[in-house]
């Protein structure tokens, strides 16, 4: 029995593996095994799967969200939009409003990060150091991490500023090479953590991913990054408020070993200053804080000696 999924037919045939082998193969045979895993090397994705999750994430990030704003944000068809999110009411993974045509998570969409340990510790001894710096410089301050080829934001003190469009919360993503925290943290991780980053951008063939590769592929960027210890993102695309404002980051290390952990962004408006301008104001204040919060984190992980 097959079913329809976004745009994909998904088969309810036990015989039949996810990757689309034939169901007359052996189950568990060495030859469907060697198939699957060539598939898995080469990046082969299932569009049904990766279309469900971007709404799952767009609903998550944004919500409540009318399903327009759904289909914009995930990038899928509005057909498409329709056909997933009435899969994930199904499921339990997300409800309408019921006074208004809007769509929201639940509960159980947690279910999905119980195997996953957050950086319980940097959030914690970064969140008194946000809120001062920002309480100094008025713009608003996000804390922010890898996660695959983007940067989440951890934390922000976006609703503690009036100089902000939109508050941003944690779990709001961003294209590690679209973004100012993405680029200061590519420039300073080790070789190994970015050729797992290069190796998502290729599997990942869209216009992000292709930013990515010709970012990483002029070395000269990623050296002036370097030697200037910070990364700017002039009017941001990826937000909620595209190309109204322009960002700033520098790379949070672990005292000790030197490690990149994380990044911390100052957001202003893209019309009140440029690049140099804003450098020259609050880049001090940007690089004392990030100090800080890598000299209290390797406190609270008790690697200091």
């Amino acid at each position: 029995m097959d079913y329809s999924f976004g745009e994909e037919t998904v088969s309810t045939d036990p015989l039949q593996s996810d990757f689309g082998e034939d169901k007359n193969e052996s189950s568990g045979s060495a030859s469907e095994a060697n198939v699957a895993e060539s598939k898995l090397d080469r990046g082969v994705p299932i569009r049904a799967i990766s279309r469900g999750l971007s709404v799952i994430q767009a609903v998550n990030r944004i919500g409540p969200i009318s399903m327009m704003e759904i289909s914009r944000a995930a990038e899928v068809p509005y057909p498409t939009a329709c056909r997933i999110v009435q899969t994930l009411i199904h499921e339990g993974m997300i409800e309408r409003e019921p006074s208004r045509k809007r769509y929201r998570a639940t509960a159980l969409v947690q279910t999905l990060s119980t195997g996953y340990q957050a950086e319980d510790a940097l959030v914690t001894v970064a969140r008194d150091h946000l809120v001062n710096l920002t309480e100094h410089v008025n713009w608003p301050i996000s804390l922010a991490t890898r996660v695959g080829t983007s940067m989440m934001v951890r934390d922000s003190t976006h609703g503690q500023t009036s100089l902000t469009f939109t508050n941003y919360y944690a779990g709001y993503t961003l294209p590690i090479s679209e973004c100012a925290s993405g680029k200061a943290y590519i420039a300073h991780c080790d070789e190994t953590e970015l050729e797992a980053i290069v190796e998502g951008w290729r599997m990942t063939e869209n216009d992000t991913s292709r930013v990515g590769l010709v970012l990483v592929g002029d070395n000269a960027v990623l050296e002036d990054i370097r030697a200037k210890g910070y990364a700017v993102h002039n009017r941001n695309t990826y937000t909620a408020d595209a190309g109204k404002t322009s960002s700033i980051a520098v790379p949070i290390f672990r005292n000790g070993d030197g490690d990149v952990v994380g990044t911390l962004t100052l957001i202003y408006f893209a019309s009140t200053m440029t690049n140099v301008d804003v450098a020259a104001r609050y880049l001090a204040d940007l690089r004392e804080t990030a100090t800080l919060i890598g000299r209290d984190l390797t406190i609270a992980e008790g690697r200091m000696d």
